[in-house]
């Protein structure tokens, strides 16, 4: 059921005659139209986490992992150069 509401937007879509005709059988199997297909496509690729969306998410989460970090914990130059003699 399409439910026109103030925040629905309609758009236009032109497409060959043969993929109508494709679209419009693939409609009617489905018992639905091809406007409620291109919907729930759309729908699907909108909600689609985007890949920087995706490593930016990873990011905050990772950080969140990390409780305790000291730059002062680190070796020192003196020290680091001294292991590798």
């Amino acid at each position: 059921m399409l439910c026109y509401c103030d925040a629905m937007r309609n758009i236009t879509v032109s497409v060959d005659d043969e993929t109508y005709r494709r679209a419009r059988v693939a409609a009617a199997q489905r018992d639905t139209s091809v406007s409620a297909l291109v919907k729930a496509y759309l729908d699907q690729m909108a909600s689609v986490e985007s890949e920087s969306e995706r490593l930016k998410r990873q990011e905050i989460e990772i950080r969140n992992q990390i409780t305790s970090f000291s730059a002062s914990d680190r070796i020192s130059r003196e020290d680091l150069h001294r292991r590798s003699h």
